[in-house]
């Protein structure tokens, strides 16, 4: 199985935001921020129980990843000075995961990362897992 090269799962570790693009059917897009976290194969993002406005399957993300699983994780870092600008963009097929051994492994992944999901109970929260299918960076 292929694995991230070195370089972006430091990105990866250490960087605590990314973009999660979907599209549904039509090719409609939806971008929202997500916490995320690498095992060093996949990326994971908990779709945990931060305040949201509907169910967790009539989330637009999750809908779309269900109809159309290609997606985009979008890691980037601005600065001022625009010789330290860069982005890592990671294009991949998105499944969601909602029990079973790797959505486990995906919630201990993603508590190690983020203190703040030690306080919430989301050990079964459903997972988004991106396995990339092309990394391009610039900057980097």
């Amino acid at each position: 199985m292929p694995t991230i090269p070195e370089h972006y799962l430091k990105i990866l570790t250490n960087y605590p935001i990314g973009h999660l693009a979907t599209a549904d059917q039509n090719a409609h897009p939806h971008l929202i921020p997500i916490c995320y976290s690498s095992d060093g194969v996949s990326i994971v993002s908990a779709l945990d129980q931060k305040p949201k406005s509907t169910e967790i399957r009539n989330l637009k993300r999750v809908k779309n990843i269900i109809s159309n699983p290609q997606v985009a994780l979008l890691i980037d870092h601005y600065d001022d000075d625009w010789q330290k600008l860069w982005y890592v963009l990671i294009s991949g097929t998105a499944t969601l995961l909602e029990k079973g051994e790797f959505q486990k492994k995906a919630i201990g992944l993603l508590v190690d990362k983020y203190p703040q999901y030690q306080d919430m109970c989301i050990s079964k929260s459903p997972v988004i897992r991106i396995t990339p299918t092309k990394i391009t960076s610039w900057g980097i």
